[in-house]
């Protein structure tokens, strides 16, 4: 069977790796164009280019696949079965009709829950238990397609954004492989998507990672799990950017209620007497070795790995050890 791969980031690399490994005949690959990335905006060459030229495999790289000449650039490879995985352009009516097989499409959700640009991190902050892969033959639609395969997995009470990408990879990648040894056997049943449950994840703008102390703990955690590790959701102290890598919720803490302990060597709050009384959103109630914990519009979030401008990540801890005590300050708020 001969397969043309279209993919972009390291999670369409997984599922090109898996295809290469199982001994399939990957005869040509689409990836984005080289685009400008880093400090020094030189540019980059995808993940998937990167894997592709390392196996010797004809690389392609168009700016759109619209228009004929897209077509036929394609139909010259005479290809069995077009796999997608996160490629990026939109494929039209042309190209979704030239494969024998037609298009497979890997997608990171449970579709039709969280069709989309993001499924990973809008799941992540809607506080779903059970994300997966869908794998589904591509139509014209915003994966609308029917599902062909799908695969579940929980989303743990820890998981962020990267370690939910690298285990759904796996599983995608997993799939794939199942599939296409089933296509080389005959047709695959593929089953329409239901109309109920449908829903969109749009994507993630740089903005969303402000955070906004008014929201309660739990839903706080959430959104710094979902933006690890990009954007990285941010605050201030002092008028200068924090960045939140990780954090946990201390549910059933908010302002004016009785504090949980926060651990060995916590500073309590001063005149609040560590208990939060009174304490607006954004106000640091205590920081020991633990975390530095701050009040919310509903609980206290525990921040135990922060990042300050022009440094690398660090614990709480180091943070304290290098910087007098935040308690009593409030972040968010304009130095």
């Amino acid at each position: 069977m001969r397969i043309v791969f279209a993919g972009t980031p390291e999670f369409s690399a997984a599922h090109l790796a898996a295809l290469l490994e199982a001994g399939e005949a990957v005869v040509a690959v689409y990836t984005q164009p080289d685009r400008p990335a880093g400090r020094g905006q030189r540019l980059r060459e995808s993940a998937v280019k990167q894997l592709a030229a390392a196996r010797g495999i004809p690389v392609l790289q168009p700016e759109t696949l619209r228009g004929a000449e897209a077509a036929e650039a394609l139909a010259r490879l005479a290809p069995d079965l077009m796999v997608v995985v996160a490629y990026g352009l939109i494929l039209p009516r042309a190209v979704l009709a030239t494969p024998r097989l037609g298009c497979v499409n890997v997608h990171a959700s449970l579709l039709p829950r969280w069709r989309g640009a993001a499924p990973i991190q809008r799941a992540i902050l809607a506080g779903d238990a059970e994300s997966g892969v869908s794998l589904m033959q591509m139509d014209e639609g915003l994966d609308t397609g029917p599902v062909l395969c799908t695969v579940r997995c929980p989303i743990a009470p820890r998981d962020t954004a990267a370690t939910l990408h690298d285990r759904l990879a796996a599983l995608g990648a997993g799939a794939l492989v199942q599939l296409v040894q089933d296509l080389h056997e005959g047709p695959v049943a593929a089953v329409p998507q239901p109309a109920e449950g449908v829903t969109y994840a749009r994507k993630i703008e740089r903005e969303e990672a402000e955070i906004d102390w008014r929201e309660d703990a739990a839903a706080l955690e959430r959104r710094v799990r979902a933006f690890n590790p990009w954007p990285v959701a941010r605050t201030t102290l002092g008028g200068e950017v924090l960045r939140v890598w990780e954090a946990e919720a201390l549910v059933g803490e908010g302002p004016g209620e009785a504090r949980v302990g926060a651990g060995p060597g916590a500073e309590p709050g001063g005149a609040l007497g560590g208990g939060g009384r009174g304490a607006g959103p954004g106000e640091v109630l205590a920081a020991g070795r633990e975390g530095i914990e701050v009040a919310t519009g509903a609980g206290r979030l525990r921040v135990t790995l922060m990042q300050l401008p022009g440094g690398r990540p660090i614990r709480a801890a180091d943070y304290l050890n290098a910087h007098p005590s935040p308690v009593g300050a409030v972040l968010g708020r304009p130095g």
